[in-house]
């Protein structure tokens, strides 16, 4: 059995013996972490002999953001962070979970998998619609051991509001003037070329099904996929493959103390290591919560999850934070989330 189906049957498999919970956390939003989120909900419900469940909802970053700031979940996921500004006006507290990589998967037959090789202008080219065969003198000359088809390339993106797209589209504004002057960055934007996929299983399977397909996605879903990854030349110059490393190297140099609201985007890093397109996810919470004891079991939870659920994102090639930016978030908790005026754990 695959392993992000053994995770989604675990999510859903009935704790032997347990009785409804005393507490449900509800949370919806990325999907760029929904594999890791799926295992600690499961293994943190356990560790509280069920007196706590935690529900999660993979829709997207977008829908993460408007439901937290509507209310209607307890806590909302986002590969787009707000800006000091934003969180404010939304009376909300934001802070980082993870750190991981989005990758860009192809499908070509005939090409060994993992080993197209990719510059900065040539990968921005292909989304702007500019290379539209695979065989294409630029893509040749950096890939001269490769018997690459006279094969058309089909672009493959989220059709829906994306983190993911947030940090791929961000990494692009920055490596190509042209892609930054016509399209930009966001959550969504207006694609020049390509077909849709939502969230990003809908971008695996797209690039799966298509021969010719390339698009993007975070890296747990490509592995799962089996989907090749190509290699990207880096902001030193170097080209570089897709590992739990580079993704850690791409956020060694991040400047946590001076990141209002945790506002940090990694993409284009410097650094001989440094993966290029490595992206963060958060976490959103009211700052003024209704209940006490569910706010309290939020705080519990979360904090499981940067100590206990270490481990386990590791084995799914996400990066944890390290232990001086959780203390920054705790105290950021402290500081900012309340009932009614007082410290949660007061």
């Amino acid at each position: 059995m695959k392993l992000l189906q053994k995770i989604a049957l675990a999510a859903v498999l009935p704790l032997a013996g347990s009785i409804a919970a005393d507490l449900s956390l509800n949370g919806a939003g990325a999907s760029f972490p929904a594999p890791v989120y799926r295992v600690w909900t499961y293994n943190f419900s356990r560790s509280t002999d069920g007196e706590i469940e935690v529900n999660y909802q993979s829709s997207g970053s977008g829908a993460g953001i408007n439901q937290i700031k509507d209310k209607t979940i307890d806590f909302g996921g986002t590969d787009n962070p707000l800006t000091r500004e934003e969180l404010d006006a939304a009376g909300l507290c934001q802070f980082p979970m993870l750190t991981g990589g989005v990758v860009v998967i192809t499908n070509i037959r005939g090409v060994k998998p993992n080993t197209l090789r990719l510059d900065q202008q040539t990968l921005a080219d292909i989304f702007l619609g500019k290379i539209t065969f695979w065989n294409d003198p630029r893509i040749a000359a950096l890939n001269p051991e490769l018997k690459l088809p006279r094969l058309k390339i089909s672009v493959v993106r989220r059709s829906d509001s994306s983190g993911t797209t947030f940090i791929f589209t961000n990494y692009l504004s920055k490596i190509s003037p042209e892609w930054r002057e016509k399209v930009g960055a966001g959550a969504a934007v207006n694609w020049p070329v390509g077909i849709g996929g939502q969230k990003n299983p809908g971008v695996c399977n797209n690039v799966a099904r298509i021969n010719g397909a390339i698009g993007y996605t975070e890296y747990t879903y490509a592995v799962e996929a089996r989907l090749s990854m190509a290699i990207l030349k880096n902001r030193a110059g170097r080209f570089v493959a897709p590992t739990a490393e580079a993704f850690a190297a791409s956020g060694a140099n991040a400047d946590w103390k001076n990141a209002p609201g945790f506002y940090m985007v990694l993409t284009d890093q410097p650094g001989e290591e440094s993966w290029p397109i490595t992206g963060l996810t958060y976490i959103l919470v009211q700052r003024n919560q209704p209940d006490a004891a569910k706010a309290a079991a939020l705080l519990r939870y979360f904090d499981w999850c940067y100590t206990a659920g270490a481990v386990s994102a590791s084995k799914l090639n996400y990066v944890p934070l390290a232990e001086n930016v959780v203390e920054l978030v705790r105290a950021a908790w402290a500081d900012q989330i309340r009932v009614d005026g007082r410290p949660v754990n007061d």
